[in-house]
């Protein structure tokens, strides 16, 4: 490459990767800020998030990749209702869910 031209790839990267993301961004925020919190069309989004979560979620505790591929299926099936049982009583709160799958998860992988 020519030595006096070797930023310009770097800046073509550059340009063409923030017109993809911040493009999409700022229309989010101009859109967003003009969507009254109860309506349709936000509910819609909502429910549509809280299915790729759950989508996502499932995929990592049925089929997991990796060192939770060792473990059996129902260890991490515990882990999981445990977790949603403790969101459940403690106010809904997904920290409290994290915490403790995860504490119920690594403890069953350290007894077995």
């Amino acid at each position: 490459m020519n030595g006096d031209l070797w930023w310009w790839t770097y800046l073509v990267i550059i340009v063409a990767g923030w017109l993809a993301t911040d493009f999409w961004r700022w229309l989010g925020v101009l859109v967003g800020n003009r969507l009254d919190e109860d309506s349709e069309a936000l509910h819609w989004v909502r429910a549509v998030a809280t299915a790729l979560v759950m989508a996502v979620t499932a995929k990592l505790v049925v089929f997991p990749t990796g060192t939770l591929a060792g473990s059996p299926l129902w260890l991490r099936l515990g882990a999981l209702g445990l977790g949603f049982g403790a969101f459940l009583i403690f106010g809904q709160r997904v920290i409290v869910c994290v915490v403790v799958s995860i504490a119920a998860l690594s403890a069953g992988l350290l007894l077995l």
